[in-house]
């Protein structure tokens, strides 16, 4: 039993360095004078910049495939005209 007790005093004595620790960890991020909240802040507002440019470049990806679609209707149409053209081609000679 004691050495259960002494056992679960340590864990609670780390316990409660861990949550020091912790609270440590969140402050530095809450003043932005330090390094690691200004690395956090850094990547926070790269990820944001990423994120637009992602957006920005998947609506330009559908403008082109929409683009692409129209272009491919419009070579069908004129490979059409082009065999109606030809064969009228052939029955004028």
């Amino acid at each position: 039993v004691a050495a259960l007790q002494d056992e679960k005093n340590s864990l609670i004595s780390e316990n409660e360095i861990m949550n020091d620790r912790l609270e440590q960890l969140d402050d530095s991020l809450d003043d932005p004078n330090t390094m690691v909240a200004k690395k956090y802040f850094s990547a926070q507002l790269q990820l944001e910049q990423l994120q637009e440019e992602n957006f920005r470049l998947e609506a330009a990806k559908d403008d082109y495939r929409v683009h692409c679609e129209d272009l491919e209707k419009q070579l069908i149409e004129l490979q059409h005209r082009n065999n109606e053209l030809t064969s009228l081609a052939e029955e004028s000679r």
